[in-house]
């Protein structure tokens, strides 16, 4: 995982116990996707956030969003035991609205404090069931991932999400199947270093028009990628976040 420049200074300026020991702990994971952003039908997506310092000496967490203007960050300290939430995150810590980004959560410890992260979407005044987002604490890297279950007809809808934190631009080969190992169309994409897209699936695969029980195979040989999708019911708008698994070509 790589860190910016900011994200290490300010670790450096609050000391933690790993540092009165005269060594920098820091202890970074991922959670792939945060947001506030307007939707399909006017729904207002939302991300919650928790952490939790379950270990026993005090820490400093920096949040950051890799991916929106300027790479934000804040700074929160957490005594043992402490739990801080902070409902729609990106509006109201980061002052941020229509933004998608991953989240890094760098904990200042060897070990990350426990990290809970919920979407939901609010029609009119109705917020829909919350979907817990699954938090990537170890390496998520594999050059095969696979996201199973996808749909899209009249009832459901499908969003994919490719992140790239590297360096340098990196192409994506997505391939669709419903029977393991056939592929039913193929498409590349080059997403550019430091960014993130969140689509519709019929756009990367437009000859594809209705179908349910899809499965997308994805090819990257950087490490810094990452992928997940979201398949939303059209009539209540409740979202089910898909983690990606490990697959092979």
């Amino acid at each position: 995982m790589r860190f910016s420049p900011l994200l290490i200074a300010l670790l450096l300026a609050f000391p933690s116990v790993a540092q009165q020991q005269n060594e920098i702990a820091m202890t970074t994971v991922l959670v792939p996707v945060v947001g506030s952003v307007i939707g399909a039908n006017d729904v207002l997506w939302k991300t919650d956030l928790e952490l939790t310092n379950d270990l026993s000496t005090p820490v400093d967490v920096v949040l950051e969003l890799p991916t929106a203007p300027d790479r934000p960050v804040f700074i929160v300290s957490l005594a043992p035991g402490e739990t801080q939430r902070y409902p729609d995150i990106i509006a109201q810590e980061f002052g941020l609205e229509q933004m998608l980004s991953p989240l890094l959560v760098s904990t200042g410890a060897r070990r990350s404090v426990t990290i809970r992260a919920t979407a939901y979407g609010i029609r009119g005044a109705e917020p829909t069931e919350p979907q817990p987002i699954a938090v990537q604490y170890g390496n998520s890297w594999f050059q095969y991932r696979a996201l199973d279950g996808l749909t899209f007809n009249d009832d459901e809808r499908t969003n994919l999400g490719l992140v790239n934190l590297g360096e340098e631009d990196t192409l994506f080969t997505l391939a669709l199947q419903r029977v393991p190992g056939r592929n039913l169309a193929v498409t590349r994409v080059v997403v550019p270093a430091g960014s993130m897209w969140h689509l519709a699936i019929q756009m990367l695969f437009p000859l594809i028009t209705k179908g349910s029980d899809f499965r997308v195979v994805i090819e990257t040989t950087s490490r810094d990628t990452h992928a997940y999708a979201s398949v939303i019911v059209n009539a209540t708008s409740s979202a089910r976040f898909v983690q990606p698994r490990v697959t092979t070509p």
